[in-house]
């Protein structure tokens, strides 16, 4: 099967990307990307601080049975990538990426109306593997309609751009934990909902040409080679090693402050806070130098060092005076957001530098289920090391960034020396 495509938008110039009007682009595809990533990360910003109490408080689930019901939804979640990528490699990007934007819009509305636990399970699984799906499609549109030098640069405002659209969600949520009513919960959920409809029209009114594969059909043995690509999943797991990171922010640190630490309470949301408005400062300018493999690299090595730094940093909050612990949090905060916008140009660059362009869509499903995977998997490891075990805990984890980040160069050359073998 072959697509042609039909009016395509122009390509991003390289060094273009971040000229701003306020805080949009210039570019015109660039602002298209930036209006529906807008208004899904906004949509995720509003239900991400009240889905656990609206299960708990509304629907009145156990916490233990959520977060059960939640780890399984997860695992459908990062099952449902490949597949996902390999639709939007047959049939293109955007037709794909808008049904499983409505899908996740219809999952949304269904939590409005669940009543038992077996309801909530069953739409807690379609929603996690909707959505996880639709991010691997998303980032392999991106690798479709932004051409290589610009690739990286235009992944970083879009990731400035989520954290703002995030941070606005999140404000609005934390009005309706004020409520703390069933009305209040159920109109940000619908309002999610509707987000995710319409993120899926601004992607379908994207020119035809846009998202579509970069070539005809792979070769039968090309569709899945992603699956068993030894050096490209070894450079995925690295990858996901350094994700971990996000987890050690989101959940270790919160419970590190409480159980451990003499600081304020309040410090955990500053900490958030602090992380969400440096990557939108940072972001952009921390891919200087990363559009290339060896740029990728020596950023990825950085941000494991970082990351050791920024643990030892946490460790030593213990046993401080409340000012002081809070002052060392915010220091260890601001080595982790330097390690984070390394990591993720690092990440972007090598996810999609080692992919075969003949089947983009499978490898960005496998690099972003690895992503997804460590995810899930780092709020157990955070508890189990560094929350258990004190300084010990946290100087395993140091050691586990910076065996990742020093691993990435030898994968790297890994998966080049395998693709010249292959003649790519």
């Amino acid at each position: 099967m072959t697509t042609t495509p039909t009016a395509p938008l122009p390509p991003v110039p390289p060094g273009r990307t971040t000229r701003l009007a306020g805080m949009l682009p210039t570019d015109p595809l660039l602002l298209r990307l930036s209006r529906f990533t807008l208004l899904n990360a906004f949509g995720r910003g509003l239900f991400f601080p009240v889905s656990v109490l609206y299960f708990t408080r509304v629907i009145g689930l156990s916490a233990t049975s959520v977060g059960v019901g939640l780890t399984v939804a997860g695992l459908f979640g990062i099952a449902a990538g490949v597949p996902a990528g390999r639709a939007s490699d047959r049939w293109g990007r955007r037709p794909v990426l808008t049904g499983l934007w409505i899908g996740c819009g219809g999952a949304l509305a269904a939590y409005t109306v669940v009543g038992s636990y077996t309801a909530f399970l069953a739409t807690a699984i379609c929603y996690a593997a909707l959505c996880q799906a639709s991010m691997g499609v998303r980032n392999a549109l991106y690798a479709d309609v932004l051409p290589a030098g610009a690739r990286v640069e235009g992944r970083a405002h879009l990731r400035m751009v989520t954290n703002v659209g995030m941070g606005v969600g999140g404000a609005f949520g934390a009005l309706a934990l004020q409520l703390d009513s069933r009305a209040g919960y159920t109109a940000l959920i619908l309002v999610d909902a509707l987000t995710f409809v319409g993120s899926a029209v601004l992607v379908h009114r994207l020119p035809g040409g846009a998202g579509q594969r970069a070539a005809a059909d792979a070769p039968a043995g090309s569709r899945w080679r992603a699956v068993r690509d030894l050096p490209f999943l070894a450079v995925t797991f690295l990858n996901g090693l350094l994700a971990l990171q996000y987890g050690l922010l989101e959940v270790g640190l919160p419970l590190w402050i409480v159980q451990n630490t003499e600081a304020p309470r309040w410090s955990a949301a500053l900490v958030m806070v602090l992380n969400c408005v440096l990557v939108a400062l940072l972001q952009v300018r921390a891919t200087r130098g990363v559009e290339d493999l060896p740029g990728a690299v020596k950023a990825m090595r950085r941000s494991g060092l970082l990351l050791a730094l920024s643990c030892a940093v946490f460790a030593c909050t213990a046993g401080l005076s409340p000012l002081w612990a809070a002052v060392v949090l915010v220091a260890g905060a601001v080595v982790q957001v330097l390690a984070e916008v390394l990591s993720a140009a690092g990440g972007w660059t090598v996810g999609y530098g080692l992919a075969d362009s003949r089947a983009q869509g499978v490898y960005q499903g496998v690099f972003n289920s690895g992503q997804a995977a460590a995810t899930m998997a780092a709020p157990a490891l955070v508890t189990a090391t560094a929350i258990e075990h004190g300084t010990t805990g946290w100087a395993v984890l140091g050691v586990l960034f910076v065996g990742a980040g020093l691993g990435v160069g030898p994968a790297v050359r890994w998966a080049r020396r395998d693709a010249e073998w292959r003649g790519e």
